[in-house]
């Protein structure tokens, strides 16, 4: 049952964004045909384009007509790449998936070990150091902090490579060596909120009955925090950390830039540059399926942390 409602409020949750994708482009003001090709533009080369757009007939027909094109997977041609949308989408979506995954175990894998010290050395120097370090990693925005790490470890150290990207498929070593700098501005924000939270989340479980009893039982401390503390304090966390995986998407649209990266988030920015309609509309949609999808993955891993759901 709860897998049941999960899946149900997936599939009206994407069918809303669809809706609301279709409606954004075709309620704003002015007409998307007159504003790619210009004002100069013929009768019949405006005729022509809002036909390819899509644009043509009443609204409800254009909408059948799109969602019925979705459907089968044909998100239309890309006017600035003259490539069909689907295709520009999938070969630029393993390096903005690389980035994402590598940017959440990185945020995972040092933000975990990081609050579980703040919280057990709640006012002393490590947590003092550990809520400075959380102040920074908020206040110091990611292209800023992606910039200093190519100053750093780029240029200065030569550790990374900031000059190109490196394919998967051509040499795994040398793609996760161009990945890791954007994937640490990335993830330095999500470090701080995660590590914050988890403190916070680790203190209030500490306070509860059960943590007492687990004490006059004879456990260990470590064996209360982790067995115990740690994995009911998680629940909260991972839905932080699901949120933040959309936040991470929309923070390639610039690291992508910063470090030249093949991938969507630069694809985006060129589709609006652009004026391509059909590919940012694609794009948009996508993206909220991902990120629609991750949030189902988060929703459905409470029953292993929590048995008592459902």
């Amino acid at each position: 049952m709860f897998v049941a409602r999960r899946m149900l409020t997936l599939v009206l949750t994407l069918l809303f964004v669809i809706l609301l994708t279709f409606l954004a482009f075709r309620i704003i003001p002015g007409n998307p045909a007159h504003t790619i090709l210009g004002m100069d533009a013929s009768p019949e080369q405006i005729a022509e384009l809002e036909q390819k757009l899509g644009l043509g007939g009443p609204l409800h027909e254009q909408f059948f007509s799109w969602i019925g094109g979705v459907l089968q997977f044909d998100f239309g041609q890309s006017l600035r790449f003259s490539e069909p949308v689907l295709d520009l989408i999938v070969s630029r979506l393993p390096v903005t998936f690389s980035l994402a995954v590598l940017t959440l175990f990185i945020t995972i894998i040092v933000s975990v070990p990081l609050g579980i010290a703040a919280a057990r050395a709640r006012g002393k120097a490590v947590d003092l150091i550990i809520s400075i370090g959380t102040q920074l990693g908020l206040a110091i925005p990611s292209f800023w902090s992606g910039i200093l790490l190519i100053l750093v470890f780029g240029l200065m150290l030569k550790w990374f490579s900031v000059s190109a990207y490196v394919p998967w498929s051509e040499n795994i070593w040398l793609s996760l060596k161009s990945l890791t700098l954007p994937a640490i501005a990335l993830a330095i924000p999500q470090i701080a909120i995660v590590v914050r939270y988890l403190r916070t989340t680790m203190l209030e479980q500490l306070g509860e009955d059960y943590v007492r009893t687990a004490h006059s039982k004879g456990l260990k401390n470590s064996s209360v925090y982790y067995r115990h503390v740690l994995k009911n304090a998680l629940i909260p966390v991972i839905t932080v950390i699901g949120v933040n995986f959309g936040e991470i998407l929309a923070g390639s649209l610039v690291i992508e830039q910063v470090f030249t990266l093949p991938g969507m988030g630069r694809l985006l920015i060129t589709a609006i540059g652009n004026r391509d309609f059909p590919l940012v509309q694609g794009m948009v949609l996508l993206i909220a399926l991902i990120v629609i999808t991750v949030n189902l993955i988060v929703d459905l891993s409470y029953r292993w942390l929590n048995p008592k759901i459902r």
